[in-house]
């Protein structure tokens, strides 16, 4: 299964932020199995953030516990759906 844009744009933050080769990170990876701390999850998501233009809802202060609205960062793959859904959200009507 090959990788949307923006989830290969996502993998690249992230790789950056954990100093990872993008190309060995799979979206079953979790954060911390990149050595991703709350702080460095943090700073992808800032990134992310200003990356896409998107305004993501996280709960830094205990991501594990994500409310319905919180992003999902329990894995990668969760984390690029989240992403992508954010990003269709901001579309304008009848945009394709």
């Amino acid at each position: 299964m090959s990788r949307s844009e923006t989830g290969r744009q996502v993998i690249a933050i992230l790789a950056a932020q954990a100093l990872a080769d993008p190309a060995g990170i799979s979206e079953s990876d979790r954060p911390e199995d990149l050595g991703l701390d709350s702080l460095g999850l943090v700073e992808a998501i800032f990134a992310i953030e200003e990356r896409f233009d998107i305004s993501v809802p996280f709960n830094p202060n205990d991501p594990g516990q994500a409310g319905p609205e919180d992003l999902d960062v329990s894995d990668i793959g969760g984390i690029i759906r989240g992403i992508e859904a954010l990003i269709a959200a901001q579309r304008p009507v009848g945009h394709l």
